[in-house]
C-alpha cells in the first residue's frame, strides 16, 4: 500500500482523472482539508464512519454539472484535515462545519451529511440555524431518535455493536490499523447491500485511516456519544436538541442498511419544522450515495433546485 504519512492519500483526483481543487480552510480553531469542484450555491457534503471526503466522489462531479459548489471536507481528525487531541463532542465538531461555511465566505451552504457527517448535519442546523439553507442526511436519524433507539431498541443497540466496541482503550484503534486497515473494508462491504463500493475505494479508506492518528479520532466521536448518555454535558447536549429543524429537510435511507434501522431513522421528521421529504432506497444499504451514485445524486439535485420541496 502507499505510505499513509503522505498526503497524497487524500489529496487525490476524481475518478476518470477529473481533477478537484484541494486546499486547507481555518476554521474553529484548526485546519480543515477540503475537496472543491464548480461554482454556484454552496453544497457542503460531510462524511461518515470510516470514510473522509472521497465518499462524495461522485456527488461532487454530480452537483458540479448541475451548477452547485460543491466541497466535500474532511471532519476533525481524519483525512488531510488537523488531529487535535481534543474538540470530538458533536457541538464542536458541528461548529467546524458551520466555521468552514464562514471560511468559504459563503453566507450559507445546503448540508448534505451521511452516517456521523449526518449526525453534525443535523446538530448544526438546529445550533446555527442562519447558516444551513437546507439539510440532507444520509443513514443517521435525528440525534434524539439516535439516543432513544440507542437505548430503547435491543436491535438498534445490536446493529451497533462496533460504537459499544469503541469504549474500550487503544483496542479498536490497533484494530482498524492492523493488516493495513483490513478491518475498514470489511465493515464497509459488510454493511453495504449487494452493491458495494468498488475495490479501489475500499482501498482508498484502508489508506487513510492508517494515516498516524487517524483511527484514534475517528473513535473518539463514538465514545462521546456514548459515554454523555448520563453526563450532564451529554443531557445538556440532547436538550439543545429540541430546537426544531426549520429549513427544508431531505432524510435518504437505504432499505437493506444494518447499521442504522429504518425504523430507527423513520420519525425524524418530528423534529422538522418544515418541508421533510422521506426516501428509502430499495435494495441499497449503509451507503446509498456509493451504492448507486447515479440515482442518489438525481434524487438529491432534483430535491436541492425544488422551489417548493413537499413535506
Amino acid at each position: 500500500m502507499t505510505d499513509p504519512a503522505n498526503p497524497s492519500v487524500v489529496r487525490i483526483d476524481l475518478p476518470h482523472g477529473r481533477k478537484v481543487i484541494h486546499r486547507d480552510v481555518a476554521a474553529n480553531g484548526a485546519r480543515f482539508h477540503i475537496a472543491e469542484l464548480g461554482d454556484g450555491p454552496l453544497v457542503l457534503l460531510l462524511h461518515g464512519f470510516p470514510q473522509f471526503w472521497w465518499a462524495w466522489r461522485h456527488q461532487l462531479a454530480a452537483l458540479a454539472d448541475a451548477g452547485y459548489r460543491a466541497v466535500a471536507m474532511d471532519l476533525r481528525g481524519v483525512g488531510g484535515s488537523d488531529r487535535t487531541p481534543r474538540g470530538y463532542d458533536p457541538a464542536n465538531l458541528a461548529l467546524d462545519v458551520t466555521g468552514v461555511i464562514r471560511s468559504l465566505g459563503e453566507p450559507d451552504a445546503a448540508l448534505v451529511g451521511h452516517d456521523l457527517g449526518g449526525y453534525l448535519a443535523w446538530t448544526a442546523a438546529a445550533m446555527r440555524p442562519k447558516l444551513v439553507r437546507r439539510l440532507a442526511v444520509v443513514s443517521m436519524p435525528h440525534p434524539r431518535r439516535w439516543r432513544a433507539a440507542m437505548l430503547r431498541d435491543a436491535r438498534q443497540t445490536a446493529a451497533n455493536s462496533y460504537i459499544w466496541g469503541f469504549q474500550r482503550p487503544w483496542v479498536p484503534e490497533r484494530q482498524l490499523t492492523a493488516d493495513d486497515g483490513e478491518l475498514v473494508g470489511r465493515l464497509i462491504r459488510d454493511w453495504s447491500g449487494p452493491r458495494a463500493p468498488e475495490d479501489e475505494a475500499v482501498l482508498a479508506y484502508r489508506r487513510a485511516m492508517c494515516i498516524p492518528s487517524t483511527a484514534h479520532c475517528s473513535v473518539e466521536p463514538y465514545r462521546w456519544l456514548v459515554r454523555s448518555l448520563a453526563r450532564p454535558d451529554g443531557v445538556q447536549f440532547y436538550r439543545r436538541m429540541r430546537r426544531p429543524v426549520r429549513v427544508p429537510t431531505l432524510h435518504l435511507h437505504g432499505s437493506l442498511d444494518p447499521v442504522t434501522r429504518t425504523r430507527s431513522a423513520a420519525g425524524s421528521g418530528e423534529y422538522v419544522e418544515a418541508p421533510y421529504r422521506w426516501r428509502l432506497f430499495d435494495g441499497l444499504g449503509h451507503f446509498p450515495h456509493e451504492e448507486d451514485p447515479v440515482a442518489f445524486s438525481t434524487e438529491l439535485i432534483n430535491w436541492l433546485k425544488d422551489p417548493e420541496p413537499d413535506r
